[in-house]
C-alpha cells in the first residue's frame, strides 16, 4: 500500500510578522504554536486597557496618567515581542507541515472575530463599568476643564457599594435631561434635600455661602468656593450678565449641578435637577489636551488631577 506524505509548507517569516501585527498571537497560530499564541493574546489584552480600568479603581487619582502609560506601554511591548517571536520561530520551520485548518480563511475569521465581536464587547464592558474617555467640547467647565481636554471618567461611581459616595464638589458625567443621546459634565453643588439659592454671583447651599474669596482677572471674576472640606475655583467671565435667580430644594433622588464657567453654562439653573440614576461617572484626570486657540498641545494639563 502506498503511503501519503504530508506536503511541506515552510513558514514564511515575513507573513508570520505581518499576521502578528494584525492581531497579537496570530503569527504564533500561523506557526502552529497554539499555546504560545494564547499567552501572547492574553498578555496583550489583559495588560492593556482592562488592567488600567482595574487599577484606577484602587489607586490615587494622581497615579492615573502613569498607570495609563505603563499599561499601554506594557501591552505594546508584549505585542512587539509577539511579532518578533513569530518572525523568529517561522524561520525555524522550513520543514513545517501545515494542519488542515491552517489557511487564509482561518486567519481572516480570527481577525474578524476579534476586531468585530470580541474587542467591541470588551470595550463596551470597560466603558460601561470601569472607565470611559471623553473629550471636552466647550468652555462651560473652565477653569477646571478647557475645550480640547481629554479626560477619563471613573464608572465605578454612584452605584451600590461604590466608595467614596457622591460628594458636593465632584465633577460628574451624566445624561442630559433634555436630550438623552447627549452626555454632559458639570460639578455637583447640591445633594438630595439640600436648599440651593443663587443670586448674582452668590451661591448658597443650606444657608452657607460657598464663596470664600474672589479676585478680578482681565474683566472676569474668579471665585474660590468651598463647602466643608472641598474647595474649587469658578469663573464669572461676564459678571454683569443677567442670570436667573434660583431658589430650590433638591428633590429626593436628584442632584443640583453647575458649570464652573458660571456665566456661560447650561446647567441646573436652566434644565433643573438631575436624577441620580442618570449620573454615569466621576471625572478623574486629564490625560491629553489639545486646543488650537491656545497654541495646540497643552503639556501643562497632561496628567492634571480634577478636584
Amino acid at each position: 500500500m502506498d503511503s501519503i506524505t504530508p506536503l511541506n509548507h515552510p513558514r514564511k517569516a515575513w507573513l508570520a510578522l505581518l499576521l502578528g501585527l494584525f492581531l497579537p498571537g496570530l503569527g504564533q497560530i500561523y506557526n502552529g504554536q497554539l499555546n504560545r499564541a494564547a499567552w501572547f493574546m492574553l498578555g496583550f489584552w489583559v495588560f492593556g486597557i482592562p488592567l488600567l480600568g482595574l487599577l484606577v479603581r484602587y489607586f490615587p487619582d494622581e497615579w492615573t496618567a502613569s498607570l495609563m502609560l505603563g499599561s499601554i506601554g506594557l501591552a505594546l511591548i508584549i505585542w512587539l515581542l509577539g511579532c518578533l517571536d513569530a518572525f523568529i520561530q517561522a524561520r525555524y520551520r522550513a520543514d513545517y507541515h501545515a494542519a488542515a485548518w491552517q489557511g487564509a480563511g482561518t486567519y481572516l475569521f480570527l481577525i474578524l472575530l476579534v476586531t468585530v465581536c470580541l474587542f467591541p464587547l470588551l470595550a463596551q464592558q470597560i466603558r460601561k463599568h470601569w472607565i470611559e474617555p471623553f473629550r471636552i467640547p466647550s468652555a462651560s467647565m473652565e477653569p477646571a476643564l478647557i475645550a480640547g481636554d481629554f479626560i477619563y471618567a471613573d464608572k465605578h461611581y454612584n452605584c451600590l457599594g461604590c466608595e467614596p459616595s457622591m460628594q458636593r464638589g465632584d465633577i460628574i458625567t451624566f445624561t442630559y435631561p433634555n436630550n438623552r443621546s447627549m452626555g454632559y459634565i458639570k460639578r455637583v453643588i447640591g445633594l438630595p434635600g439640600d436648599q440651593i439659592k443663587i443670586r448674582g454671583q452668590t451661591v448658597t447651599v443650606n444657608n452657607t455661602a460657598l464663596t470664600v474669596a474672589s479676585t478680578r482677572q482681565q474683566g472676569a471674576v474668579v471665585v474660590q468656593e468651598r463647602y466643608e472640606q472641598r474647595q474649587w475655583p469658578v469663573i464669572w467671565k461676564n459678571p454683569r450678565a443677567v442670570l436667573p435667580v434660583t431658589e430650590v430644594t433638591v428633590p429626593a433622588g436628584q442632584i443640583f449641578v453647575l458649570g464652573d464657567n458660571r456665566s456661560n453654562s447650561n446647567d441646573s439653573r436652566y434644565f433643573g435637577t438631575v436624577p441620580l440614576a442618570d449620573v454615569t461617572g466621576r471625572a478623574r484626570q486629564v490625560w491629553f489636551s489639545y486646543n488650537s486657540e491656545l497654541g495646540g498641545l497643552q503639556w501643562d494639563r497632561v496628567g492634571l488631577v480634577l478636584h
